[in-house]
C-alpha cells in the first residue's frame, strides 16, 4: 500500500496540519506505553494463565495495537517532514 501523496502535495499548510496531527497521535499513543507493557508482562510472568484469563491478554493486545498506531503516526510525521523540508529547500 502506497502513501497517498495527494495529501502532501496540496499545500504546505495542509501538510503541516497533517504533521501536527500525526505528532499528536504519536504522543498520545506512546505516552507511558513502555511502563504499561512492562507492568503487563510482569503480571503475566507472576500469575501466568490466571492473569491472561482475567484480561491481561486483551490488555497486551491493546498495548501492541497502540504501539503499531504510534509507529504509523511517526512514519506519517516523518513523511510530512521530508516533504516540507524538500519543498522549503528548493
Amino acid at each position: 500500500m502506497k502513501f497517498p501523496k495527494h495529501l502532501l502535495t496540496k499545500s504546505p499548510l495542509q501538510t503541516f496540519g497533517i504533521m501536527m496531527l500525526a505528532a499528536l497521535v504519536f504522543g498520545l499513543c506512546s505516552y507511558n506505553l513502555f511502563f504499561l507493557l512492562k507492568a503487563n508482562l510482569a503480571l503475566v510472568i507472576d500469575y501466568g494463565f490466571m492473569a491472561l484469563a482475567d484480561g491481561a491478554f486483551l490488555e497486551l493486545v491493546m498495548l501492541v495495537a497502540y504501539g503499531v498506531i504510534s509507529l504509523a503516526a511517526y512514519i506519517v510525521f516523518k513523511a510530512c517532514e521530508k516533504w516540507l523540508a524538500e519543498k522549503l529547500l528548493k
